[in-house]
């Protein structure tokens, strides 16, 4: 029997460069396999750069554009941590 208590709820993940590569990719793969769906969201389309601690890590392709987002398209909001990430998204104007 599969898990799948998150069937049809939509998380955005709200990122920029210098997020904790771990703190994105946990919660994803946990709402993804059950049932639900995941957004990374960020200022800009593209990619971001994730850390693992103080160390480069992978990049993610961003799915949509703050100016793109709304909020009523989803269930949940995750603003994974790191070094960078969230100052950059504070002193976003957007």
């Amino acid at each position: 029997m599969s898990n799948q208590r998150a069937q049809g709820r939509k998380m955005a993940i709200l990122a920029a460069d210098g997020f904790e590569e771990i703190e994105l990719t946990s919660p994803k793969e946990a709402i993804e396999s059950a049932g639900g769906e995941t957004r990374i969201v960020s200022m800009e389309k593209g990619f971001i750069h994730a850390n693992q601690h103080r160390e480069h890590g992978d990049k993610y392709k961003v799915d949509l554009s703050l100016d793109e987002a709304k909020a009523e398209d989803f269930d949940a909001l995750l603003i994974p941590g790191g070094l960078f990430s969230p100052d950059a998204l504070r002193t976003n104007e957007t």
